[in-house]
Parts: C-alpha cells; sequence; structure tokens
C-alpha cells in the first residue's frame, strides 16, 4: 500500500473534520519521508499523485467508493488505537507488533513502514495537544468517533472495534484505563457497553465470559440465549464487511468463530441443541 493509497482515502469521508485535519498532518509527513530518505523525492511525489488521479478516473465510482471506504476504515482503526494505545501512559512492544501484523498481513510491508510513521505522528500530535490543553486529544478523538459513526455502516464499526479491543488484549492484560478508552472510543462511534464487554471477552474460556459475548445475563432463558446468538450471528455477520476486502472479512470470520464458540459454551452447560 504506497502513499498515493492513503492519498486517495482522503478523497472519501476523511477529507473533512477532525479525521481529515489528522490525516493532513500524517500523511502530509509520509512524503517528508521521501524527501529525507535522500531518493527522487519530487518523483515520488508526482508518481504517486498520478497513480491517484488515475485510479479514480479509471476506476468505476463503485471501486473508488470502496476504495475510500476501505483506507476510511484503515485510517480511522489507527487513530482510534493511538489513543487506547497509550491509555495507560506507555505503549507495548505487543501492541505495536500486533498492529505490524495487521498492516503486514492486510495491506503489505510497505503499509507497516507507513502505518508506524503515522502512528508516530499520532503520538506527536497528542503531546502537542495535550501542552495546549488536558483534554483537547481526548475530545478530539470522541469527534473522530462521531465522525466515523456517521460514515462508516454499523457493521464496519463492529469490526473496526474489534481490531481495538484485540490491540489492547494483546499484552494479555486490559488496564483500566485501557477499557475505559475502550468505553469512550465505542460510546463516541455508537457502540454500546455492552458491546465492548463482548469484545473484551471474545476469547471465551468460561461461561461467565461466553455470557458476556453473547451480551445476555446468566439468568437469560433459553429462549433468551437462543436469540441473542441469532442476533449476534446478524449484527457480526462477515459479510457485513465484505466490501472492506478479503482479509478484513477474514478477520470478521474469526471472530464470528469466536461468538460461535461462546455458544457451544452456554449450549453444553444447559444442554441446548
Amino acid at each position: 500500500m504506497g502513499v498515493a493509497k492513503w492519498i486517495g482515502g482522503i478523497v472519501g469521508f476523511m477529507a473533512a473534520g477532525p479525521l481529515g485535519a489528522f490525516a493532513g498532518f500524517c500523511i502530509g509527513a509520509l512524503f517528508e519521508g521521501f524527501s529525507e530518505s535522500g531518493s527522487a523525492s519530487r518523483e515520488a511525489s508526482e508518481s504517486a499523485s498520478r497513480e491517484t488521479s488515475g485510479r479514480y478516473y479509471e476506476e468505476s465510482e463503485e471501486s473508488q467508493r470502496q476504495a475510500a471506504q476501505r483506507n476510511g476504515f484503515l485510517f480511522s482503526m489507527l487513530v482510534m488505537a493511538s489513543y487506547v494505545m497509550r491509555a495507560d501512559g506507555r505503549v507495548m512492544h505487543s501492541e505495536m507488533e500486533f498492529v505490524r501484523r495487521f498492516l503486514r498481513n492486510s495491506f503489505g510491508e510497505q503499509a507497516v513502514r507507513e502505518g508506524e510513521q503515522i502512528l508516530l505522528r499520532l503520538f506527536e500530535q497528542r503531546k502537542q495537544m495535550d501542552a495546549q490543553s488536558p483534554n483537547l486529544f481526548r475530545q478530539t478523538i470522541r469527534d473522530c468517533g462521531r465522525q466515523i459513526r456517521e460514515n462508516l455502516d454499523y457493521g464496519h464499526r463492529l469490526q473496526l472495534f474489534a481490531f481495538l479491543a484485540e490491540i489492547a488484549k494483546s499484552d494479555g492484560n486490559v488496564s483500566q484505563a485501557e477499557i475505559e478508552a475502550l468505553r469512550e472510543v465505542a460510546e463516541s462511534m455508537g457502540l454500546s457497553a455492552a458491546e465492548v464487554d463482548s469484545m473484551l471477552n471474545l476469547h471465551a474460556n468460561s461461561l461467565d465470559e461466553a455470557y458476556k459475548v453473547l451480551e445476555i445475563p446468566p439468568t437469560a432463558t433459553d429462549a433468551e440465549v437462543k436469540a441473542a446468538f441469532r442476533r449476534m450471528a446478524l449484527k457480526h455477520h462477515p459479510d457485513r464487511v465484505a466490501t472492506l476486502g478479503d482479509d478484513i472479512k477474514r478477520a470478521a470470520e474469526e471472530k464470528f468463530q469466536q461468538i460461535n464458540n461462546a455458544k457451544e459454551i452456554i449450549y453444553k452447560a444447559r444442554n441446548l441443541k
């Protein structure tokens, strides 16, 4: 995934609002990186511009929309991840490695380098904004969440949040500060506290965790358990993120399997079929 593809994403909903401001701050640095590396920066920049322009004129309107949405999804994930990752005051190696692995598997090696640079710029931006006002970055993240809510489908937002929860869990311990950050992000994106608990307990090993995955209390009736699974299967179905690409759909399929595993734990405990 080259610089031109990131710039192409800005044609979508990232072009305005707080996400647009972050995009301009972060993606501009990628072009600066070309200059600092001593390579033919002007040629690279012009090539990127031509690639972007040609791609958007030649592709169908639907392809343009999907490309912009996919890039918007990815950039939005990095913005929100920058907030969750530093919620406890430090960034763990395991968290960065999770992001690297996701970028590598989904978008290629170049996206790893560019994604890291974007995250570093976001961390820098947070430091600068916090120096101006302690809550400025936090409020901007909330505004970004509202922008995401207005521009990404519900299924896409659920998958984006699932990635954030996996990042927080990647070091084997989710701190209270990270949980609070995840709740803030979820609320701003129009997701519920129950959906936060569901994603945090997704790899259920116990009956209690399984109930949280299905977003129901242990006191739920058998009929309510079955209804809850049908509801979860509908809203987390992998087809809901198919337009974001096969790699993200595969991640959604893994999430769907974990939900099914949670259902099996409950069904076994209740002797349901």
